[in-house]
């Protein structure tokens, strides 16, 4: 009976280290996709990481990333930025790709 224990115990606590994992691999990645737009509305390093927090926060509105996409979108093209609804989507992509990396020790 404790073997069965401590294997539901070990698989409770793998998940849990693995939605915290995801939680912040998420969260890093909202924050570089946040930075990358800021540099390309020309922000200052102040204003480009207030609004990176911004479409971190962003993303707590809706599941998905339909919310964060909608956010990048409206701001680059009230800024006059040329982008496209795939072009942010490309670069949610890379940025999942880079934080993944960076906090699973790969960068």
């Amino acid at each position: 009976m404790t073997d069965f224990q401590d294997r539901e115990r070990a698989e409770e606590a793998k998940f849990a280290h693995d939605e915290e994992m995801h939680f912040r691999i998420h969260a890093r990645r909202n924050r570089l996709l946040g930075q990358w737009a800021a540099e390309q509305m020309g922000l200052s390093a102040v204003e480009a990481e207030g609004y990176a927090k911004s479409v971190v926060q962003a993303d707590f509105e809706e599941a998905g990333d339909e919310d964060v996409i909608r956010k990048l979108l409206g701001d680059l093209v009230s800024a006059g930025i040329d982008v496209s609804e795939a072009d942010i989507r490309a670069a949610l992509d890379a940025k999942a790709v880079e934080a993944k990396r960076a906090l699973m020790g790969g960068a």
